[in-house]
C-alpha cells in the first residue's frame, strides 16, 4: 500500500472514531435527559408516557457500550473520562423545571440533532470504507426515528394532555 493510501485510512478511521467518541457523548446526556422527563412525568398519561421514555431511555443507553466498543474495533479509544462527555456531545442536557409538553418537545429534538448526525456519520464511515460502522448508524437511527414518532404522537393533538 502506498504512503499517502495508509496516511488517508488513518484519516479516514480518524475522522469514523471522532463520530463515534460524539455519538458515545451524545448518547449519555440522551440517556440522563430521558430519565429526567421519566422520573418527572405527570398528568393524565403519566403511566404510558413514564414508561415510554424509560424505555427509549433503555435502549439509548446500551448504544453507549456499542459506541465505545466500535471505536476500539477500529483502532480508535472511546470517551474514558466523564469530564469529555459534555464537551464532546452535540446534544445538550437537560435543564430546569419543565412541563410534560416542553420535555416531550425537549426529547424529540435531541432524537432530531442525533438522527441528522447519525446520517452524516453514516457517510463519513461508507467513505472512509467502514461499512461496520456505518450499519451500526443505519440500524440505530431506524430506532430513533421510531422514538421520534412515538413522540411526535403525543405532541401532535394539542389537547392539553401534555402542557
Amino acid at each position: 500500500m502506498a504512503k499517502k493510501d495508509k496516511k488517508d485510512k488513518k484519516k479516514g478511521a480518524a475522522a469514523v472514531v471522532a463520530t463515534l467518541q460524539r455519538q458515545q457523548a451524545n448518547a449519555l446526556v440522551a440517556y440522563l435527559n430521558y430519565k429526567k422527563y421519566h422520573w418527572l412525568s405527570y398528568g393524565p398519561l403519566f403511566r404510558d408516557i413514564h414508561l415510554m421514555l424509560d424505555e427509549q431511555a433503555t435502549q439509548v443507553y446500551v448504544t453507549i457500550d456499542e459506541f465505545a466498543e466500535r471505536a476500539i474495533m477500529i483502532g480508535g479509544a472511546p470517551l474514558g473520562d466523564p469530564a469529555d462527555y459534555l464537551p464532546n456531545a452535540s446534544v445538550k442536557p437537560s435543564q430546569g423545571s419543565l412541563s410534560l409538553d416542553e420535555m416531550i418537545a425537549e426529547a424529540r429534538k435531541t432524537l432530531d440533532v442525533i438522527i441528522e448526525e447519525m446520517h452524516a456519520d453514516a457517510d463519513v464511515a461508507t467513505e472512509a470504507g467502514d461499512i461496520g460502522t456505518a450499519d451500526l448508524y443505519t440500524r440505530l437511527v431506524q430506532t430513533h426515528q421510531k422514538n421520534r414518532w412515538f413522540l411526535n404522537e403525543i405532541l401532535k393533538k394539542k389537547d392539553g394532555l401534555t402542557s
